[in-house]
């Protein structure tokens, strides 16, 4: 008797176990569509037919079919599933191999450079975002560190005040270089060196300090300088002091000969604390000057703290990584949000109150509108208020409510270490999916340079006068 009710009780368990696993797998991640999509794509590559591999990929491969990018899959998926999605994943990158090693006599060099660059762009790209961030700016400096150190830095970062300090670092610094940087002896003598050049008059950084930190990280050069250092995008958000302008977001595609230093200066320009910045460029003959003089900048986490828009459009992302530390808006956030009644709640209440705000917004500026600083007030807290401070991944640092005091207050060497290690901590968790999800554009990436190697070889192997220049061209960048 009892063996039978234990046998029933465990029948019971096993049937609701399944029942619920059904409808995480129905709402969050469809299995079945992953194994038919795997088992298409292994006997597709078996058969080593390129127009049938060419039409597999031209289908139409994302991120995120069939929910295998959702944070729902790697907070509380099936072990099974998520080994599922790296099969899958690594099938995808193999085959894409196999297409690029075709030979010419299949598939000609400018047949596959045509299908890659559609492919990459129907994919998308990553970016990693970096937030205001005050005092805890060095979180970020672990979450990156964490990221590089596992080939998983995305190629795009965007920062915007003291995230754009960080940002800035690891896009002026080669690989090489940043190995050597991030070493934990030479960043523990870096944040000390620092901190002993800080003025100490007062507890709270001012301009100086500011201006102190980044002539000792970043090297003064522009966008585009930083970019042939070392391949990575960045982009630093601005917002105009003035009424009537658009705030910015700042890279190597849209203002090259931008110097990184003044950038960053205005973007940690926090307004009533710090002055406007005036941004400088550099002109053809290497002179530095006023880059649109007229106009000065503040800081950037004001208006665009997130530019995930402007990278959308720029750069074609399409999967965004945030380290966000932003001591305005960290209490309101959580990572990851539960599937819960009060999470729903949250969400639902948080975007009433934006609408809403959008709403009285025009009615208010029309009052206020020659009302100096009163109009310039509005338009901040407009803009903070209704912006996005969440991306796809959400990394948060687990002090999340932050005195207005201490935003920016002068961290020893020691704090700023510890931020550090918060920063790689908070990252961990997160890994699996980063990596599973920006994989293929990774590969994809290589692929498209290692072609684009092979064609300039080629032409500069059919034309020699080409191939001088190109000479040239090197030893320029080497003497530079």
């Amino acid at each position: 008797m009892t063996e039978d009710w234990l046998d029933h009780l465990q029948g019971t368990h096993k049937k609701y176990q399944t029942w619920w696993e059904g409808i995480f797998n129905t709402n969050k991640f469809d299995q079945r569509i992953i194994k038919g999509r795997l088992e298409e794509l292994k006997t597709t590559r078996a058969e080593g037919n390129v127009d049938n591999l060419l039409y597999y990929f031209s289908e139409g491969v994302h991120g995120n079919m069939a929910s295998m990018g959702a944070p729902e899959l790697y907070e509380n998926g099936a072990d099974e599933d998520k080994e599922l999605v790296g099969q899958y994943i690594q099938e995808l990158v193999e085959g894409l191999q196999q297409i690029a090693d075709f030979p010419d006599n299949v598939l000609g060099l400018q047949d596959k450079i045509d299908f890659f660059s559609r492919t990459s762009q129907a994919h998308g790209k990553s970016a990693l975002m970096l937030s205001g961030a005050g005092s805890l700016a060095p979180f970020h400096f672990g979450v990156c560190r964490n990221l590089f150190s596992q080939d998983l830095l995305p190629k795009i970062i965007s920062g915007s005040s003291a995230g754009a300090i960080i940002a800035a670092i690891f896009c002026s610094y080669n690989d090489q270089e940043l190995a050597e940087l991030l070493g934990p002896s030479e960043m523990e003598q870096k944040f000390k060196a620092v901190h002993d050049g800080y003025s100490k008059t007062q507890s709270m950084l001012d301009a100086d300090d500011v201006l102190s930190i980044i002539d000792a990280w970043i090297p003064d050069i522009t966008f585009a300088e930083a970019f042939n250092r070392t391949g990575r995008y960045l982009s630093i958000s601005v917002a105009p002091a003035e009424l009537h302008q658009q705030s910015r977001t700042l890279n190597s595609i849209t203002t090259p000969n931008v110097f990184l230093r003044e950038t960053i200066q205005a973007s940690c320009a926090i307004p009533g604390i710090m002055k406007p910045v005036t941004l400088a460029a550099k002109k053809t003959e290497g002179d530095k000057v006023p880059y649109v003089k007229s106009r000065s900048w503040i800081d950037g986490s004001v208006t665009d703290d997130l530019p995930a828009n402007r990278l959308r459009r720029i750069f074609g992302c399409n999967f965004f990584i945030t380290s966000q530390t932003n001591p305005l808006v960290l209490w309101s956030i959580s990572s990851p949000r539960s599937a819960s009644v009060a999470g729903d709640f949250y969400d639902f209440w948080q975007t009433t109150c934006k609408e809403w705000i959008k709403t009285i917004y025009p009615h208010t500026q029309h009052y206020v509108q020659n009302l100096y600083p009163l109009n310039i007030m509005t338009r901040m807290w407009y803009s903070m208020f209704t912006q996005d401070y969440t991306a796809d991944v959400n990394i948060l640092p687990k002090q999340t409510l932050v005195e207005p005091t201490s935003i920016l207050e002068k961290i020893s060497p020691e704090k700023a270490m510890e931020l550090v290690l918060e920063g790689e901590r908070q990252a961990e968790p997160n890994i699996e999916r980063i990596k599973n999800c920006t994989k293929l554009g990774a590969k994809l990436d290589s692929i498209l340079n290692n072609l684009a190697k092979t064609n300039l070889c080629d032409l500069t192997a059919d034309n020699p006068s080409a191939q001088k220049s190109n000479t040239k061209l090197k030893r320029n960048k080497v003497k530079a």
